[in-house]
């Protein structure tokens, strides 16, 4: 793996009239073409905008049989960084490699952390951190705030004075148990003019679960997550959201049942978005193994629930994929089903997963996915584009998932040993710019 610079200029292999010839396909960006010159000539890549009207052109020296097709950098409004706290999972720096070797270009982290980013003084090490791996990568690393002091879901975070620098607020990792409570936060997101990202999860319907309380769970004798467990916290956050006209978003939705309450509600005009992960509309509990790389939380649902959300990916329901990109140390995730801890990776498979199960399928079209990955959560967050940040992919070459390759401090994934076509070439973003050679 190597950087190269990036320029505004004409590549030299061009200068020496080094034979080149057109192998790009297009890029998309909020409908349209996404326009570059790109050029490559043996070690030396430059890439700059094309002038508007000008020809959609991708030069690669001769003799190469590759096809690259253009993105906008992605952006995953879900992630996990683990800075500060717990480092040894990961670090801004490893997440962010990790981001950028998946084509994203913007990441929203989560805070569940260690302080947990309830006051200005609790964000500020987080803070340091991300500026700390920013000068390295060309990924942006947007903070969440938490909704509620230590994630407790009692007594609200300092919301006013964490409004200004961060994405939204959530408590993800946990649901907020109390009606009253996620009101007031309500109450006051709306006032600060955020969103409150739920992590929908009723304690009390958890029953001690580890994996869907489905057909696997009692074939295998292990304990089951019921599907009311996330459905009824949805049902109940989005009557809040109605009542005060929050905006609402959903976190990792995995149930037929979520899917059906946010297809309502959307229909009645409550201000309220969602999210899928990649694994959730790519397996169901029928794949699950023995093994901790299938754990993570929600579950893997049935058959018909992963149906379901691929009927809200058609139809609009579903707003956007993200990763839930949560890494765990190897020993933490070597204890099986029932004794690992929740949570895979997934910044790095992602998109290739996605166009293999789903595009190459005929399922959905590029232009949706690209849509899900990269333009829907920028809209709904607020977040603005920057026009340099781009990612190049190989959508011919076929690679096998191989977790030791990850630039992710975790290893644990489902998608360990499967084969996907995409590869990433090149994250761009910001001034910086990082290539993946073979």
């Amino acid at each position: 793996m190597r950087r190269y610079r990036q320029d505004r200029a004409i590549p030299r292999g061009a200068r020496r009239g080094v034979p080149c010839r057109k192998v790009l396909r297009g890029g998309f960006f909020h409908g349209g073409i996404m326009r570059y010159n790109i050029f490559k000539h043996e070690d030396y890549s430059e890439f700059s905008p094309a002038p508007e009207g000008e020809a959609f052109d991708f030069l690669i020296s001769s003799g190469s049989d590759f096809e690259y097709t253009v993105f906008p950098g992605f952006c995953d409004v879900h992630v996990h960084f683990r800075e500060p706290g717990f480092s040894y999972k990961e670090t801004v720096l490893t997440g962010s490699r990790a981001a950028a070797h998946g084509g994203y270009t913007t990441v929203c982290t989560m805070p569940n952390l260690s302080p947990v980013p309830d006051s200005a003084e609790n964000l500020l090490p987080e803070l340091i951190a991300i500026a700390a791996a920013q000068d390295k990568t060309p990924v942006r690393v947007i903070p969440y705030g938490a909704i509620t002091k230590g994630e407790r879901g009692g007594e609200l975070s300092d919301m006013e004075a964490l409004a200004c620098s961060v994405a939204a607020f959530s408590d993800d990792g946990r649901g907020v148990q109390s009606g009253e409570v996620m009101l007031r936060a309500m109450e006051k997101a709306h006032s600060l003019g955020k969103i409150i990202a739920a992590h929908c999860e009723v304690n009390d319907l958890l029953f001690g679960g580890y994996i869907h309380d489905g057909e696997y769970a009692r074939a295998h004798g292990h304990r089951g997550i019921s599907s009311e467990s996330e459905w009824r916290e949805v049902e109940r956050d989005i009557r809040l959201a109605e009542a005060t006209g929050c905006a609402l978003h959903i976190c990792h939705v995995s149930t037929k049942e979520s899917v059906s309450l946010i297809r309502e509600a959307k229909a009645r005009g409550v201000d309220v978005t969602c999210e899928v992960g990649p694994h959730y509309l790519l397996m169901s509990d029928r794949d699950l193994q023995e093994d901790g790389r299938f754990k993570m939380n929600p579950p893997l649902r049935s058959e018909e629930d992963r149906e379901a959300l691929m009927h809200g990916i058609l139809d609009g329901t579903i707003d956007m994929i993200a990763t839930d990109h949560a890494p765990h140390s190897a020993e933490e995730k070597s204890r099986g089903l029932s004794g690992s801890a929740f949570g895979i990776v997934g910044l790095e498979t992602s998109f290739p997963a996605l166009y293999t199960g789903l595009v190459k399928t005929g399922v959905i079209t590029l232009e949706k996915l690209v849509r899900l990955m990269a333009i829907n959560p920028r809209l709904r967050f607020g977040i603005p584009y920057d026009g340099s940040e781009y990612t190049v992919w190989d959508l011919g070459a076929e690679e096998t998932v191989d977790p030791e390759r990850f630039l992710s401090l975790g290893r644990a994934t489902p998608f360990a040993g499967m084969r996907f076509s995409g590869r990433c070439a090149l994250t761009s973003a910001h001034g910086k710019t990082e290539v993946y050679k073979n």
